[in-house]
């Protein structure tokens, strides 16, 4: 769970050789104390905002493990045995996402029987309320029965959250407050989570594992601040500062890579016992060291940790002594896996592209990379050749990053280049020299391409294919050009990207990505012409590959590769930046015909049903970011937060204008440069480019009904002209519909009083018809509402 990736706290005390290897085996032999079982009446248990009632029932607690107790059973199996669970979610947006779940907008819901995991005082909590009620005693009767059922579901959940419960439980536990996870079973949902983590920075959550169409989603119906801490939330800060990257990877000819990756981490907590690292679940650890010294691992794939949220697996690394804060040390892995995969055609997919070795968050830090291949093959990776040789069949290229970057990619297969120098910086475009399987010539068939990792959510397409003999090396030398020009029409804008070298290189499937230095582009993007017939669907497609995805993927080289966000509520922002800068550079390259195509399909796109009966937009507002890959809206996430971002960045851009709009995305770039931003620094930053006199100067309503609620009005627009040239007045009223009551926009009316002359009357639209009057002294031309794609609106 995402709630539950997001933790790297410090874990205080002195660890002995075994002790995380050690607690694994106990989790995943953990079992029920017979001594521990009770019937119980009215017992609660309140996490901050959410009540959890045992009205009548029996309860059973866990073994100790390492020295805590950390879990228990509960079951309503008595005559009126029931237990209750009550959490009210404290905005609009998250009692709406409830309700879309539950269809109720909060959570009320009683319950036979529940699982508890906790890792702080939740056990003396519980027994010291037992006393309390003379009907609460001991029930050994039950006892073995409870442990029989329940064993294997505690084992399930502690293996669940095994890395957080050893970062508990291998410290001192009574100085953190620690994790309570609630599994619930009732009739009306099965199975379903309720989150009490206050290492997260959302620590109520509460959600359901779902399958749908073969795949798992974790659908999360509310996750939210605990309500001591909404009006002065902690300062998030980080943990450690990682440096100086140096990896030497050996690619094998079973395309297996082993990698020993050096990185310098410095504590800013004093006192820490155990660091949290991630990556790729494809890669294992096989050793650590801290400073030469050998240091546990603890790694586990976890079925929640890796649910919807992510698709990096947590690791913990446990030092020989604990670290003191401000000292820099060197932890050094051994990790190998299978992450790289033959297409067919010697063509190669990277499946791991930026999480193929250790970090912990994402920081910004120098790259050493050396990579040992086969010498019939091409690697391309982030940083500048500092060294390339052939030994015995092998070629070692070694390359360093000329600044502070998040990722580093790597691509590789058997390539043609094309290199092109603008403005300063080189991009160098390869192309495989042959198709892969799946796009060369066959009899008519249908494709569907792999998901990538989650830096960037690609489009899941399935492409229609018929006997076609194409090249690989088709555009070229044309993708070349669009790539070069797109750069310097973006750093013209923005400044510098993030490195000054850029290579752009091939991956199966219809997604890109654009990770520093190195940008990946789908191979359907260096065809002339996509496979299948021609069908209006082929014809936006074909824009789509020959125009927007590259330029999207090269303005990721500032929005992302250089400033970037924390927190996956703001993560909509890098995608709708890009989409917008693509945007604006086809228009400029092609014409507003275009620009005004894609605007129109995204529009398109979020008006569609989803399997819930609803539209895509109502899925759930941009900042609820991978929340929207979810069992209701499968592909939500991506219409949401590429489409809907896109029209609220255009929505800006006409509001301020396009000097206004560019100049706020330089200082953007500049203020927030190799740091983070968040979607309410980025709307007071924008706020201050608004024109004069506006009536949202501080963008709180837009923001309130764009990025943080959902709806699409129907907006309609009807004038009459009164009186006589040259006292004209145009009356006009501007009526709404299709959205909440309290939804409120504004629109432009635009008035043509002669050739090339113009009057725009901005409209804020209600509830209630709205009626405005614009003085004329003469007979207009052409009244338009919204003629220049100023608010996203259905049509």
């Amino acid at each position: 769970m995402r709630w539950l990736l997001v933790l790297a706290f410090a874990v205080r005390g002195t660890l002995s050789a075994g002790t995380a290897a050690d607690l694994g085996r106990l989790l995943h032999e953990a079992s029920f104390d017979h001594d521990e079982c009770y019937r119980v009446r009215d017992i609660t248990i309140f996490k901050e905002d959410i009540k959890i009632y045992l009205t009548d029932g029996h309860l059973i607690f866990s073994k100790p493990v390492a020295g805590h107790r950390i879990a228990a059973a509960f079951a309503a199996d008595v005559d009126g045995g029931d237990g209750e669970v009550i959490l009210l979610p404290p905005n609009r947006a998250e009692r709406a996402s409830l309700a879309s779940y539950t269809n109720s907008p909060n959570l009320d819901e009683h319950f036979r029987a529940a699982m508890f995991l906790f890792t702080g005082a939740d056990y003396d909590a519980i027994l010291s309320q037992l006393p309390k009620n003379a009907a609460n005693k001991k029930a050994p009767e039950v006892a073995a029965a409870m442990d029989d059922s329940w064993t294997p579901t505690l084992r399930t959940l502690a293996d669940s959250f095994q890395t957080r419960v050893a970062l508990d439980l291998l410290g001192a536990g009574a100085a953190h407050p620690g994790l309570f996870a609630a599994l619930f079973e009732n009739a009306r949902f099965g199975s379903f989570d309720v989150i009490f983590d206050p290492s997260s920075q959302e620590q109520i959550a509460a959600g359901r594992v779902v399958q749908r169409d073969n795949q798992t989603y974790f659908d999360t119906w509310t996750s939210f601040t605990a309500r001591s801490l909404r009006r002065n939330p902690p300062v998030r800060r980080a943990d450690f500062d990682l440096s100086d990257y140096r990896i030497q990877a050996t690619l094998n000819p079973d395309l297996t890579l082993d990698c020993v990756t050096r990185v310098k981490v410095k504590p800013l907590v004093d006192g820490a016992a155990a660091v949290t690292f991630e990556m790729a679940p494809e890669m294992t650890v096989a050793s650590a060291t801290v400073d030469g010294q050998p240091a546990e691992v603890l790694q586990r794939e976890s079925v929640r940790d890796n649910i919807g949220q992510s698709d990096n697996q947590l690791f913990l690394v446990f030092p020989p002594k604990p670290l003191r804060a401000g000292q820099v040390y060197e932890f050094a892995f051994r990790h190998s896996g299978k992450v790289i995969h033959n297409a067919g055609g010697q063509v190669y997919y990277v499946t791991a592209r930026g999480n193929w070795y250790p970090t912990h968050g994402q920081p910004f830090a120098q790259y050493d990379l050396e990579f040992r291949y086969p010498a019939d093959l091409d690697l391309v990776a982030a940083g500048d050749v500092v060294a390339d040789r052939t030994e015995g069949g092998q070629r070692i290229t070694r390359r360093r990053t000329s600044a502070p970057i998040r990722f580093a990619a790597f691509n590789l297969g058997h390539y043609e280049h094309v290199e092109v120098e603008r403005s300063g910086y080189t991009i160098d475009v390869c192309a495989n020299r042959s198709l892969e399987t799946a796009l060369q010539p066959k009899p008519p068939a249908s494709i569907a391409f792999p998901m990538p990792s989650r830096q960037h959510q690609p489009t899941i397409m399935q492409v229609p294919l018929e006997p076609a003999v194409q090249s690989s090396l088709g555009r070229l030398q044309g993708l070349a050009a669009d790539v070069a020009s797109s750069l310097e029409f973006m750093a013209s804008k923005f400044g510098p990207p993030a490195l000054p070298h850029i290579t752009v290189s091939p991956i199966p499937g219809t997604f890109g990505q654009g990770f520093p230095g190195l940008i990946y582009i789908s191979t359907l993007a260096y065809l002339n012409n996509l496979p299948g017939p021609r069908t209006a669907a082929t014809e936006s497609q074909q824009l789509y590959f020959d125009e927007l995805l590259q330029a999207h993927e090269v303005a990721h080289q500032w929005w992302g590769n250089r400033v970037t966000t924390g927190f996956y509520r703001d993560g909509w922002l890098m995608e709708a930046l890009a989409n917008i800068s693509a945007l604006m550079y086809i228009e400029k390259r092609k014409g507003p015909h275009s620009a005004d195509s894609m605007l129109d399909g995204y529009r398109s796109l979020l008006l569609e049903k989803s399997p819930n009966g609803q539209v895509v937009d109502a899925a759930g507002p941009l900042t609820f970011g991978p929340r929207l890959n979810n069992s209701q809206a499968p592909g939500a996430y991506r219409t949401v937060t590429y489409g809907k971002g896109m029209w609220v960045m255009q929505m800006l851009r006409r509001r301020m204008g396009d000097e206004r709009f560019l100049a706020m995305l330089r200082e953007l770039a500049c203020r927030y440069d190799r740091s983070t931003v968040t979607t309410e620094e980025f709307r007071q930053l924008a706020a201050g480019y608004l024109p004069p006199r506006s009536d949202d100067p501080k963008l709180e309503t837009f923001f309130d009904e764009w990025v943080y609620a959902t709806g699409i009005p129907n907006l309609k627009f009807s004038y009459a002209l009164k009186g006589k040239a040259p006292q004209l007045r145009l009356v006009g009223t501007l009526t709404q519909s299709d959205v909440d009551e309290d939804f409120s926009t504004l629109a432009p009316v635009e008035i043509e009083v002669s050739r090339g002359q113009t009057i725009t009357q901005w409209v804020r639209s209600g509830d209630d018809p709205v009626t405005f009057t614009v003085p004329l002294k003469q007979t207009p031309l052409k009244v338009t509402l919204d003629p220049h794609y100023a608010v996203l609106r259905r049509l």
